[in-house]
């Protein structure tokens, strides 16, 4: 592969990755050294005919992180999953989410499960499409429309209940 494709990949690309892997893991560092890796692996791997770079990016930064979790033999818990991440953690996400009603949502999203957090998240913050949130997470794009229902269903739930106005 190119240097020119695989540098236009990265400006593209590499902030919502970040993003991404932060939402996951919610440590800079790591986020950062898994982007990192995301990228390497596509200078390494990525097929020069790919249809859907960007979806096979955040498929592997995903398969990144789980592996991650794996070999480090991290103590990941659900409800450990669902609490908002500390202040400090929070200053990265307000400066690449600037409308507050999009920081608003994303604080209500901590209360969701973790599998409809993440498939709203990659819906609506990295704006990918239903069936490439299926390839991503390797569902069915039923299961994922299902998922999506109920997380959003859920989430006016919770802000209304939280007395947040959802017109």
């Amino acid at each position: 592969m190119d240097k020119e494709p695989l540098r236009q990949l990265y400006h593209k690309y590499q902030k919502e990755i970040y993003l991404y892997l932060f939402s996951l893991c919610h440590s800079r560092e790591l986020a950062e050294d898994l982007r990192q890796e995301t990228f390497l692996k596509a200078i390494l791997a990525l097929p020069n005919d790919h249809s859907n770079m960007r979806a096979w990016l955040y498929m592997v930064a995903r398969n990144l992180y789980l592996n991650s979790m794996r070999h480090e033999k991290r103590n990941v818990t659900i409800d450990g999953m669902g609490e908002v991440p500390d202040e400090d953690e929070n200053t990265i996400l307000e400066k690449l989410i600037k409308n507050e009603q999009k920081q608003m949502l994303y604080r209500a999203l901590w209360h969701l499960p973790p599998a409809k957090r993440e498939v709203l998240c990659l819906q609506y913050f990295s704006g990918l499409t239903q069936k490439e949130i299926a390839a991503i997470l390797q569902e069915t794009p039923e299961n994922i429309r299902v998922k999506a229902y109920r997380g959003k269903r859920q989430l006016k739930s919770y802000m209304e209940g939280h007395g947040y106005d959802i017109s």
